[in-house]
């Protein structure tokens, strides 16, 4: 009678473990904005897609793997959207991505934390990113030193751009089956 407790409790937990797998997966909607901003540049990206694992309760076990498509840029001006992709710049062909991944989460005051790796152009460091999440939607805002990423120069017109570029975002998810 033990053995058959035993094997029906082992079952139980297995059962509501995935559940649990289960809500915690997320799809990213369609009308998600990912924007930046700093001086002389403003904009954002229309291609964004990854992998959404995160549950309030379970920090442990939520994770981030985002990416964002350099190619997709727009900041409503053509000449800037050709220039940015260029190899002075982004260099999408030889980077066609922005990606991030995370490796810890934690609560806060006023929401949560995300810590993880942000690789663009080549160029991979570790950052914190303060977000909230209610009703289903991520957002949270962050700035990243573009001369970090070795994005553009402090020559020429580069230098009219801000270092410090603003990223602002809403990513609105549903439960993913």
């Amino acid at each position: 009678m033990k053995k058959l407790n035993l094997v029906i409790a082992f079952g139980f937990i297995i059962l509501l473990s995935a559940f649990t797998i289960y809500n915690t997966n997320w799809k990213i909607d369609d009308n998600f904005n990912i924007r930046f901003v700093g001086t002389k540049v403003e904009g954002h990206f229309e291609k964004f897609k990854g992998k959404v694992v995160f549950d309030e309760n379970e920090l442990a076990t939520s994770k981030f793997s985002l990416v964002a498509e350099v190619e997709s840029i727009a900041t409503g001006n053509f000449l800037k959207n050709y220039h940015a992709k260029s190899d002075k710049w982004f260099d999408a062909e030889k980077y066609p991505n922005i990606s991030f991944t995370s490796s810890k989460f934690s609560k806060t005051t006023k929401g949560y934390e995300v810590v993880g790796l942000l690789n663009i152009h080549g160029v991979e460091k570790e950052i914190t990113i303060p977000f909230t999440f209610t009703n289903a939607i991520f957002k949270g805002n962050f700035s990243v030193n573009r001369l970090d990423y070795r994005i553009g120069t402090m020559e020429g017109m580069s230098k009219k751009v801000s270092n410090e570029i603003k990223i602002d975002f809403s990513v609105p998810v549903t439960r993913s089956k």
